[in-house]
């Protein structure tokens, strides 16, 4: 038996993807979290296997709370299903330790496939992200600036894009408001933008932040 927890902030998508599993046997959701906090208190409370997880969420986002899971159980394994497209996030977040990547709209045989193969322990990478992963890999690729980020890199950029100040990032990530001007510096120079109303504009722009 696979033990599963969802975490979407739409009620309506988890009550269909709870039916949706509950069709397979081998399947049993232990609990929905519509929240980071949430999140956390289900994998704390419960022997989650796969934790389905969205990245868009209020008040936090999907990154975050995959960051604070991954301390808080590091062998639940961690499947993000989102409506963001994969060039958006895909790379970033299993780069970052999410056992796997689909879209929202995929097939939800996918789904199935997906959490089987994330309880065996294994990645699950659709095509498309395997694609974006190879292109990653080849220094001759285009990719879009963001994608070269580091983990920590990605998750500053993201608040400062949502204008969060160097305090509140310090005291979120528990990093000194030293270091996260570091990363600042750091990132606007990979990403050969100036200001943090750049690395907004540029986030808006590429469908990371609504």
């Amino acid at each position: 038996m696979i033990t599963i927890g969802i975490v979407d902030d739409h009620a309506i998508l988890r009550s269909s993807l709870k039916y949706f599993l509950s069709e397979s046997v081998d399947f049993r959701v232990l609990g929905e979290a519509a929240t980071g906090k949430e999140a956390l208190d289900l994998v704390r409370d419960q022997p989650i296997d796969v934790l389905i997880l969205d990245v868009s969420m209020p008040g936090t986002n999907g990154i975050d709370v995959m960051a604070a899971v991954r301390a808080e159980a590091p062998d639940v394994g961690i499947l993000i299903l989102t409506g963001y497209p994969e060039e958006h996030y895909a790379v970033n977040l299993i780069q970052q330790g999410a056992s796997g990547f689909l879209n929202k709209e995929c097939d939800p045989k996918e789904i199935a496939e997906a959490i089987r193969t994330i309880a065996l322990g294994r990645r699950y990478i659709p095509p498309k992200v395997a694609e974006l992963l190879a292109q990653q890999l080849d220094r001759k690729s285009d990719g879009p600036p963001h994608s070269f980020l580091s983990e920590r890199e990605f998750q500053v950029f993201l608040k400062l894009a949502q204008g969060a100040t160097a305090g509140d990032i310090a005291e979120n990530l528990a990093l000194s408001v030293k270091t996260v001007s570091t990363y600042r510096t750091r990132l606007l120079e990979k990403m050969g933008l100036a200001s943090n109303s750049d690395l907004t504009y540029y986030a808006l722009k590429n469908g990371l932040i609504q």
